[in-house]
């Protein structure tokens, strides 16, 4: 029988059909950018110190009764602590002046039994002034991000499993619809519990969403326009979400409203329903021919030319059983020691680029300047990131590109602490660069992956490295907290992680312009022939590239 892109020839590559199904799907990945990263704004730390009630005091005392803290080399005001408030109510009432008459380093100071008192500039309210989750509490900030990231690691799981069993397009508007509620009922939330654990079912509707929105298009286009889709359409709709978050978040100032206001766009896509088709490479799969001809047969009549009398002839949906592979599991990414150095590197490099792209995306209402510009600039940073990736893939060598995506992000990162207060925006535009090209070393990764491993062990080895990835999203959150014991900790610990990876790289096998691996023992071949530090002189003829699939 004819494969499906031989069957499906007479449709063309973009033809309206193709174009209809291009453009919508790319659309439904926006949400998921703004989605993804209102952890941003809904969880941002505003400034604050302890409440002080309406008491009996002088100014002065009124001024003075919150203690000075060094914090990173700066004088700051406590946020956690205040000099006992019926100690200073005594003093203020004896007509003592603070640091003239009384020696305040020699008061008695208290926790904010009262509560704290948030700063107003920026936010009306975040999360964390709704539920107080600062001082004691504070770990619940960097957990509640934690949780979403968790729940897009349950989503991984399970979206593909899904999508296999029931169909790719149910499961994709089913968890749009998973998004769209858990998104609005987050602005009801009684409590800190009960938001954290809406924020985990709307992180594992966000993944599903775009996991499943992925795979359809990928199975309905084709050609060129299928790896258009799946290198830049999909990363481009997700970016132009993240730029229009900081601009929902600038208008809209309360994390309730937020929460509302990203929630409502998922309404917009319930006409999609009777737009976009099934996958009908999965309806060949489960052996529905006859539904899988008359989305094809509707599609040729949309692009205006005519279908053969039978599109696909004599399918059968186990053709692959003719040809038996050994089966293989997780075990056999450890079993071999070539296998097990290829895996170990590249979960090093999965991680440290997971945790570096989260870490630097929330970081951004933190830098010197506007979080919303920060933002921003963060969002449109992914813009040419993508475009460069798709560009690196098509003309320059996988191992190389790797190891100087990671050597320019982990220097920039390294060069922040350097920066005078007085250049905030030169350590702005060196987070941006490093966020730059660890965004491009993230996308580029995936096809580098797929290229290294055998067909045998191909999605295996992806989904490994994708799960060792959303490891280190989780704890980019409480990555971030290491900057109250040093300021520029969490941004050393990144570029130690880049730098080292890049040193791993070098013992990972050049894959551009080669066949894909169909064996082990094809792939443990390439491992010898290219491993630098045993087989140099081996290689001294230069090596002719074929030209690149992509």
């Amino acid at each position: 029988m004819h494969d499906y892109d031989e069957s499906t020839a007479f449709l063309g590559q973009w033809g309206r059909f193709q174009q209809v199904v291009f453009f919508l799907l790319c659309a439904s990945i926006v949400p998921n950018g703004f989605g993804v990263f209102s952890v941003v704004f809904l969880t941002d730390i505003p400034r604050h110190n302890c409440l002080i009630p309406e008491e009996n005091l002088t100014q002065d005392w009124r001024d003075a009764i919150i203690p000075i803290e060094v914090v990173n080399g700066k004088q700051e005001q406590s946020r956690c602590s205040r000099y006992r408030l019926d100690v200073v109510r005594n003093l203020s009432a004896q007509g003592f002046i603070p640091g003239r008459d009384v020696n305040l380093t020699e008061l008695e100071q208290e926790g904010c039994v009262d509560g704290w008192s948030y700063s107003k500039d920026i936010y009306q309210s975040t999360v964390v002034s709704e539920f107080d989750l600062v001082c004691r509490d504070q770990w619940k900030q960097p957990f509640t991000s934690t949780a979403c990231f968790l729940g897009i690691l349950v989503g991984s799981f399970i979206s593909g499993q899904l999508s296999d069993r029931f169909g790719r397009k149910p499961v994709f508007f089913a968890t749009m619809a998973v998004q769209t509620i858990f998104s609005l009922c987050q602005a009801f939330s009684p409590s800190w519990t009960v938001f954290t654990i809406l924020i985990f079912f709307n992180g594992l509707g966000q993944i599903s969403n775009y996991v499943s929105g992925f795979v359809l298009g990928t199975e309905i286009l084709t050609g060129d326009v299928r790896v258009i889709f799946s290198s830049m359409g999909v990363c481009l709709g997700f970016a132009i979400g993240y730029m229009i978050l900081p601009l929902i978040a600038f208008i809209l100032r309360d994390w309730k409203s937020l929460s509302i206001a990203i929630s409502l766009p998922g309404l917009l896509y319930i006409p999609l329903w009777w737009l976009i088709p099934e996958s009908p490479r999965w309806l060949l799969s489960q052996g529905r021919v006859e539904e899988a001809e008359v989305i094809v047969r509707k599609a040729a009549k949309t692009n205006r030319v005519e279908a053969p009398m039978v599109i696909f002839k004599d399918y059968s949906a186990h053709d692959d059983d003719r040809h038996p592979q050994e089966p293989l599991n997780v075990i056999s990414l450890v079993k071999t020691q070539s296998v097990r150095s290829t895996t170990v590197i590249l979960c090093l490099v999965w991680f440290s680029l997971s945790i570096g792209y989260y870490g630097l995306s929330l970081n951004t209402s933190r830098l010197h300047a506007n979080p919303y510009i920060s933002c921003f600039i963060s969002a449109a940073v992914e813009v040419p990131a993508y475009i460069s990736c798709w560009l690196t893939l098509k003309y320059f060598p996988r191992r190389l590109s790797v190891i100087f995506i990671l050597l320019i992000g982990g220097v920039s990162l390294y060069l922040i602490q350097l920066v005078p207060e007085t250049l905030s925006e030169l350590a702005v535009a060196l987070e941006m660069l490093g966020k730059l090209v660890i965004t491009n070393g993230t996308s580029l990764m995936y096809p580098y992956t797929a290229e290294l491993y055998p067909t045998v062990l191909r999605n295996t080895a992806e989904g490994v490295c994708i799960t060792v990835s959303r490891i280190g999203s989780c704890l980019a959150p409480f990555l971030l907290q290491l900057r109250e014991s040093f300021e520029y900790l969490p941004y050393n610990i990144l570029g130690t992680l880049a730098v080292v990876s890049a040193f791993a790289v070098l013992f990972l096998p050049e894959s551009f312009g080669k066949p894909l691996p169909q064996s082990i023992q094809q792939m443990q071949k390439r491992e010898s022939m290219k491993c630098p530090c045993i087989t140099r002189k081996e290689h001294l003829k230069p090596v002719v590239h074929l030209e690149s699939r992509l």
